[in-house]
C-alpha cells in the first residue's frame, strides 16, 4: 500500500513537471511547437464586448503568437494555411466596432524601436478572399515565445494600410521559387535548421477548446487515432486556380443525420483546398444549398448565410467529408454558428461560393492535418480531443505510413459538454475539455530511425535522462510512472 501511494504521489509530480516542461520549452532540434490560440481565449485578448455582426469575423479565428525584432516585440498574427507570405500591423480604425476591439490587442511592431530592423525599399499589395493589406517589406529577427529558437533576418511585410483586417497574417503556403520570390517563415525554418523537415502538423482543436497546436517540423501523435491517409497535392497547373495551394481532391460528401439514414450528395467529389485562415467552408452553389435544405434552411440571405436552428448544435449527427483513404467527419455542433443574439441566432458554417472551394475553419477543426512541402501531399486524419499533446519531431518524411496516433477516445478524460466528435473509425462520442487538460496517453508508436526522441530534463540534478532507463528493474506498479515518462520524450 505504501508503495502505492508512494507511486502515485510520484505520478502526480511528474505530470505537473511534465506540463512545466512542456510549457516552458516548446521546442527541440528538429521540431518546434506553439499553441493555435483560438480568439475567444481571454488570457491572450482581452474580453471584449459582442458584437451581433455576423460579418465580424475575429471571434473565431486562430491566432499564433511571435516576438519581432530587437529587443522583442510581441504580435499576433491569423495562422493561415490558404496564403503565403507573413505580415504584420493591421489598421483597425477601419473596421467595425466588434473586429476593431479586437484588433487593438493583436500587437504592433514598430521598426523604429528595433536595433535589427531592416527596411528593403519594396512594398506589395496583399488581396484575400475578404480584405487586402498594403505591405511594405522589412527583415528582422524572429523568436518563437518561450523557446530558444529566433530565426535572423527573416522578410516579412509591414503594413501600411489595410482594409477588413483585424490582425496580421501568418501565411504557410508554399514560399521561394513556388509562390513567393523570397524565402517565407517555413522555409525559413527549414534553411535556418530549426526543424529537419519543410512540413508541419494543424490541428486546431474543438470550437469549445480555447487553444490547439501547431508542429513544425513534426507531428503530434496524441492529436488522432490509427492511421493516416495520404493525399497527394493537386499540382497548381492541375488546380481549379492555378494557384499553388494545398488543393486535395474530395471524392464525396455525406449527411449522417440523428436518424441513422444517410443522405449522400451529388457531383460533391471536387478539388478543394484546405484553408485555416477561412472562417467558412466555401461549397458550389447547387451543393451548399443541398446541404442547408437538409439543416432545415430556407435559403441563403443577401450575404449568402443559411440560417439554421440552434438545437441543431445539440444532435449527434454528422457531415462526413470523404478522401481517399479516410472520411473527416464534422459534428453538426462545429458546422453551426451560434451569434450570441436574444435569441440566440445560428448560421450553417458553409456559403455558397462560384469562385473557390476550401474547406475552411468549420471543416479543419476536426481534421488532423500534416502538411509535407517535399512531397507535396497532405496526411491527414479525424482529429481527437482530451488526449493531451505529445509533439515529436521527424528526421525525414518516410515514417509517415507507419505513423500510429495514441489517443483512445473511448479512454479519454471528460470535461465539459459534449461535442459529438467521432473517431476516424466511427466511435463513440468525444467528451471536449481544454485542450491539454486530459492526461490519457498511450506510449508513441514512432521509428526510431526517423524521429528524434528527446531526452527529459531530470529538474532535481539538472541531468538528462532517457525514459527507458532502469525500465527492467521497475516493479509493476510503476508502470504508469514509466509510461508518463516516455510521453515526456516527445519534442
Amino acid at each position: 500500500m505504501a508503495l502505492y501511494f508512494s507511486s502515485l504521489y510520484l505520478l502526480v509530480l511528474a505530470s505537473w513537471l511534465g506540463q512545466c516542461i512542456a510549457q516552458e520549452d516548446p521546442t527541440h532540434e528538429g521540431c518546434i511547437h506553439m499553441p493555435i490560440i483560438h480568439s475567444t481565449n481571454t488570457h491572450y485578448f482581452k474580453k471584449r464586448a459582442v458584437s451581433l455582426s455576423l460579418t465580424n469575423r475575429s471571434d473565431i479565428a486562430y491566432y499564433a503568437k511571435l516576438n519581432i525584432g530587437n529587443p522583442p516585440q510581441s504580435v499576433f498574427v491569423q495562422l493561415d494555411t490558404g496564403s503565403f507570405e507573413l505580415w504584420v500591423n493591421p489598421q483597425c480604425s477601419n473596421l467595425e466596432s466588434g473586429d476593431a476591439r479586437f484588433c487593438a490587442t493583436v500587437g504592433q511592431y514598430d521598426t523604429t524601436q528595433s536595433s535589427t530592423s531592416v527596411p528593403l525599399g519594396t512594398s506589395k499589395q496583399l488581396r484575400y478572399g475578404i480584405g487586402s493589406a498594403n505591405i511594405s517589406y522589412f527583415t528582422d529577427d524572429i523568436a518563437l515565445p518561450g523557446s530558444t529558437t529566433t530565426l535572423r533576418d527573416v522578410q516579412f511585410g509591414v503594413a501600411t494600410s489595410t482594409v477588413q483586417e483585424f490582425s496580421g497574417i501568418m501565411g504557410i503556403g508554399y514560399g521561394q521559387g513556388i509562390a513567393t520570390r523570397y524565402r517565407n517563415f517555413v522555409d525559413e525554418l527549414s534553411v535556418q535548421n530549426a526543424t529537419k523537415v519543410k512540413a508541419f502538423t494543424v490541428a486546431l482543436g474543438s470550437k469549445d477548446e480555447e487553444e490547439g497546436i501547431i508542429v513544425f517540423g513534426g507531428v503530434d501523435t496524441s492529436r488522432f487515432s490509427g492511421k493516416l491517409a495520404r493525399l497527394p497535392i493537386i499540382p497548381a497547373e492541375q488546380s481549379p486556380d492555378g494557384v499553388p495551394r494545398y488543393w486535395v481532391q474530395m471524392n464525396s460528401l455525406t449527411l449522417m443525420p440523428p436518424s441513422g439514414r444517410a443522405r449522400a450528395y451529388a457531383n460533391s467529389s471536387m478539388a478543394v483546398f484546405l484553408d485555416s485562415g477561412a472562417t467558412m467552408t466555401l461549397l458550389p452553389a447547387p451543393l451548399a444549398e443541398a446541404v442547408a435544405r437538409d439543416f432545415g434552411s430556407a435559403g441563403a440571405d443577401a450575404n449568402g448565410f443559411y440560417e439554421v436552428g440552434c438545437e441543431l448544435e445539440d444532435l449527434p449527427g454528422t457531415l462526413d467529408f470523404a478522401f481517399a483513404g479516410t472520411t473527416i467527419k464534422v459534428p453538426y455542433r462545429e458546422l453551426i454558428r451560434n451569434v450570441p443574439t436574444n435569441p440566440p441566432t445560428c448560421f450553417l458554417g458553409i456559403m455558397p461560393s462560384e469562385d473557390f472551394t476550401l474547406l475552411g475553419d468549420t471543416f479543419m477543426r476536426s481534421a488532423y492535418s500534416t502538411f509535407d512541402l517535399e512531397n507535396n501531399a497532405v496526411w491527414m486524419t479525424q482529429a481527437t480531443s482530451n488526449c493531451g499533446s505529445t509533439p515529436a519531431a521527424l528526421q525525414n518524411m518516410s515514417v509517415m505510413p507507419t505513423l500510429t496516433g495514441t489517443c483512445n477516445v473511448n479512454r479519454a478524460v471528460t470535461g465539459g459538454g459534449t461535442t459529438g466528435v467521432t473517431t476516424g473509425a466511427g466511435g463513440t462520442a468525444s467528451p471536449s475539455g481544454i485542450a491539454g487538460t486530459a492526461s490519457t496517453t498511450s506510449l508513441v508508436s514512432l521509428p526510431s530511425s526517423s524521429i528524434a526522441v528527446i531526452p527529459t530534463s531530470n529538474t532535481a540534478t539538472g541531468t538528462g535522462t532517457t525514459a527507458s532507463m532502469g525500465l527492467r528493474l521497475v516493479p509493476r506498479e510503476w508502470m504508469w510512472l514509466i509510461s508518463l515518462a516516455v510521453w515526456l520524450v516527445g519534442c
